[in-house]
This record gives C-alpha cells, sequence and structure tokens, in this order.
C-alpha cells in the first residue's frame, strides 16, 4: 500500500494536496499515480489503499480536474499529469476561487455596511427592559442585581416573596457593606419568622420603614437600575411578574416615589408600638 511504502513523506504530501483543493482520496490517488507511467482502476486502489466502489469515481474526478488522463485500451489504464504542471493548475484554481472569494467579500460589504451603519443610529426601545415571570429565574436576577450594587439599594417590600427577607443572604451582606433602605408594610411584622429577617436586616445596617401598604414591589440600585413587580388583576395573589429597566431618568424618578413613601413610613419601634402586643412580643423575642 501507498502509505506503506513511503509513509511520512507520502502523508505529507497528501497534506499538501488536500489544502490545494482535492479530497484526500483524489490526493492519495494521484500520488499513487505519480509512481508508474499508467495504473489500471484496480491497481491504483490497491497500491492508494481506496476502496474499489469508489477508484472509478476518484479517478473521474481527477481526470475532469487535469490532473490526470485516461488512456482507452481492453482494460483502461490512468496516467498523471506531471507534477508541476499538476500543482500549478490547482494553485491557478485556488487563486480563482480567493478572487471570487474577494468579489463576494466586496459585494457582502457593500450591501450591508450602509444597513449597518443606518442601524447604529436606531436602538430597540425595549433593549433595556426584561421580563420575568419564573420565580427562579426572579431569583437569580435580584441576585445578581444585589451582587452588582456600588452605592446604594433602595427596596420596597411586600409579598408575594421571590425570596423571603429571612432567606436573603446576599441582601445582609449587601446591607453591611452599601447604603440600603427598605419600606416594608406592616404586616410583615405579623409573622415571627418574616420579622426575626427584617430585625436581622436593621441590625446589619439597613435602614428601615413601615407603612400600612407599600404601591408595589421595587429595587431601586444606583439610581440607574430598577426592579418592580406588575401584578394582574385577574391572576392570582401568588403570581408574580417582574421587570427590571436599565434606564438612569426612570430610577431616578422612582427614587422619588420612594422617598415620598419613606418620609411618611415609621421606625421600626414606631410601628412595633403600632402593632398587636402578641406581634410585637413575637419581634422582641427574635431581637
Amino acid at each position: 500500500m501507498l502509505l506503506e511504502s513511503g509513509a511520512v513523506d507520502d502523508r505529507a504530501t497528501i497534506e499538501r494536496l488536500t489544502r490545494l483543493g482535492l479530497t484526500s482520496y483524489e490526493a492519495r490517488a494521484y500520488v499513487a499515480l505519480v509512481r508508474r507511467d499508467s495504473f489500471t482502476a484496480a491497481q491504483i486502489a490497491r497500491t492508494a489503499g481506496l476502496p474499489r466502489q469508489r477508484i472509478y469515481d476518484v479517478l473521474a474526478s481527477l481526470v475532469e480536474k487535469g490532473l490526470a488522463s485516461a488512456r482507452p485500451g481492453t482494460v483502461v489504464k490512468y496516467a498523471a499529469l506531471a507534477p508541476d504542471l499538476a500543482v500549478e493548475r490547482l494553485v491557478a484554481n485556488r487563486r480563482a476561487e480567493m478572487a471570487a472569494l474577494e468579489r463576494d467579500a466586496g459585494e457582502i460589504i457593500g450591501r450591508l455596511g450602509p444597513a449597518f451603519q443606518a442601524g447604529r443610529a436606531h436602538s430597540d426601545p425595549l433593549e433595556y427592559i426584561e421580563v420575568l415571570r419564573d420565580r427562579g429565574a426572579i431569583n437569580e436576577r435580584f441576585a445578581e442585581l444585589q451582587a452588582g450594587v456600588k452605592r446604594e439599594i433602595l427596596v420596597f417590600t411586600k409579598p408575594p416573596y421571590a425570596t423571603p427577607p429571612q432567606e436573603n443572604v446576599e441582601g445582609i451582606e449587601v446591607s453591611r457593606s452599601h447604603a440600603a433602605r427598605s419600606v416594608y408594610e406592616l404586616s410583615i411584622l405579623d409573622d415571627p419568622a418574616t420579622a426575626a429577617g427584617v430585625r436581622r436586616f436593621v441590625e446589619a445596617g439597613e435602614e428601615a420603614r413601615f407603612v400600612e401598604e407599600v404601591p408595589l414591589k421595587l429595587v431601586i440600585i444606583d439610581e440607574a437600575t430598577v426592579m418592580f413587580g406588575m401584578q394582574d388583576p385577574m391572576a392570582g395573589a401568588e403570581e408574580l411578574t417582574i421587570m427590571v429597566v436599565e434606564h438612569p431618568a426612570l430610577a431616578r424618578t422612582l427614587k422619588l416615589a420612594f422617598n415620598f413613601v419613606w418620609d411618611r413610613g415609621l421606625t421600626l419601634e414606631q410601628a412595633l408600638a403600632r402593632r398587636e402586643p402578641g406581634a410585637n412580643g413575637a419581634l422582641a423575642q427574635s431581637a
């Protein structure tokens, strides 16, 4: 077999011929052909180690590419074109292909370039808006936003909770290292576990206020990004639809609304004084 008689050189030559445009079968057949004046198809298949059922197609392709010729007779034999002429022909074909590619590339640039430039002047008005409904996705996005806080986080907290205060470990860390203010509904103090979670936030450094009703679930981060809940009036109370909007003007506007509610809220001590003795006691015991 061919690859047994000149193994290293044959493999290197075959690799180069394939880079010039031949298939591996064509390259192996051509290398076999140059070793004699002529070969039958069966001899080439045996010498090159090619499948007998493929050899006629391979030889026909070499003849069509001008790298071999067929010699009619009782048994058709095939002869290789001289290597210098064969390689020159392959290189010429490659140059023609490259010239065609360059023409195609120029046409593509000419057609798409103006559209690209025009597109820079237009932005999708909704590209900075995300809509989340899956509770797991909401939790992941909220965790990402908390982790990205640089200066300040403002929160309107109300049920239903994607992450209840007592489970929001990341939020505790943010409260220790950044300015954090939250407005809660007074009813949050009725549940001992949730009340204890709020207490941990306050002890970590969060400033808290309490009101009878928070208008909506809202997070404002660094006056740049907002995350808020949009409750479907036809859906159940536990349904969550959360929107995340990266828009500084909107964030600053909502911060004005946040401060309006904040200024009218009760401190933790004032809120405790307003609750029933049982709820007051539950929070006091968790402290």
